[in-house]
């Protein structure tokens, strides 16, 4: 059939090069290996690809462009707008897995792996790893690549009193629409993309009072401006000298957002490109200004402690809301993964990533693990092509 890519022969490759992943990293990745020849088997936990994309809440739609954010070797189709809808980006991974005829065993979670310097079934002598799953399964590898993601395990503060209050207490992965939070006072904790939409979410859709608890006063992007989108910006400013960026940015900000600071949300102090070296993505405003300017989401002090039903804020007050959903990160959970390996920083993110390999590791890749200005799908298509032409480069020497 004209555009699919021809299926190379992998048969002779029994020890394959192990994706651990069936996200839009681990797929990408996988067609790109295909692409260049090399077997890639992708493991997954779930029963599904883009198991992630699966559970996000119901309005969510990519804050990047369709055309920025196409995995190799497939578009995004254009139906399917400029700003892609979550269930259209799950149909988007079922296509993109189907069309390159990728190696995807389900329901199997990796639990450890270890280099092994024996030679495997393939007798070529190379140092590989070996992956221990569930049910047993001991499988040899070439090169692994872990794609298990930036949001893998919701994480909850352990806040002072918080299992003795008696309202619902949700992390954001369980919330995927406003319906039962009708007629409800909902504090919303976090004020990342994800707090600040599910903020906006409830407040149109019917919830009584929303409160957003801030703990850093956020930057806020309009996602699109006289039709250019921010995305441009961010892939345009990323080599640029952080104190620059900050400078342009702050510029932009005061022009194209207002200030809110009487509303309880105040410019940031910090530079915006410097935030995003910290880890912190500015906010992508799908409604968030509209809602604080109109009351109806009014931001609050951030969530210091829980005393029965109520809950106090960093600045003495307390508030007594019927629920409370904390949009408050997740970890990325490879301790276990990893163990006896020493490829994460103190904080168990990897210390490389892309096409560079740990020391003392070698075949071993890390895709995912970042939080890009340029946008996530981007950078992880990227990323698939530096490491497949690693891999390939590595397994025929």
């Amino acid at each position: 059939m004209p555009g699919v890519p021809a299926a190379p022969d992998l048969s002779t490759q029994p020890r394959p090069v192990y994706v651990i992943g069936a996200g839009p990293g681990g797929l990408a990745v996988a067609a790109a290996l295909r692409a260049r020849g090399v077997r890639a088997v992708v493991v997954e936990k779930s029963e599904s690809v883009g198991a992630s994309w699966r559970r996000h809440y119901d309005r969510l739609h990519l804050h990047t462009t369709r055309r920025l954010s196409a995995l190799p070797g497939l578009s995004i189709p254009r139906r399917f707008g400029r700003w892609v809808a979550r269930e259209n980006v799950v149909r988007y991974l079922e296509k993109y897995a189907e069309f390159h005829e990728l190696e995807i065993a389900t329901g199997i979670e990796v639990t450890h792996i270890e280099p092994s310097a024996d030679s495997g079934p393939d007798g070529t002598g190379a140092p590989g790893w070996t992956l221990h799953a569930t049910g047993g399964r001991v499988m040899a590898a070439r090169a692994v690549v872990i794609a298990t993601g930036f949001n893998h395990t919701p994480f909850v503060p352990d806040w002072p009193g918080r299992d003795a209050y008696p309202g619902p207490l949700a992390h954001a992965a369980e919330y995927r629409n406003p319906a039962p939070y009708a007629g409800r006072d909902v504090l919303v904790v976090g004020v990342g993309n994800t707090g600040a939409e599910i903020a906006v979410d409830l407040a149109e859709g019917g919830a009584s009072r929303v409160r957003l608890a801030v703990r850093t006063a956020p930057h806020i992007l309009r996602r699109s401006t006289a039709g250019w989108p921010s995305q441009r910006t961010g892939i345009l400013v990323r080599r640029l000298p952080v104190r620059l960026v900050d400078r342009l940015g702050a510029i932009v900000g005061r022009a194209s957002v207002p200030d809110l600071s009487a509303y309880g949300l105040p410019r940031p102090t910090t530079g915006l490109y410097s935030r995003v070296k910290q880890g912190a993505i500015p906010i992508q405003d799908v409604g968030l200004i509209d809602a604080v300017r109109t009351g109806r989401v009014e931001p609050v002090a951030a969530v210091d402690s829980f005393d029965g039903a109520e809950v106090v804020l960093a600045d003495g007050s307390r508030i007594t809301p019927d629920a409370v959903i904390a949009a408050t990160g997740y970890r990325r959970a490879l301790e276990g993964l990893l163990d006896g390996l020493d490829v994460l920083d103190d904080r168990g993110r990897p210390r490389t990533h892309g096409a560079t390999t740990p020391p003392g590791a070698p075949g071993l890749y890390f895709t995912g693990f970042t939080n890009p200005i340029s946008g996530n799908l981007r950078e992880l298509a990227l990323d698939a092509e530096k490491i497949a032409k690693s891999i390939a480069r590595r397994v025929r020497t």
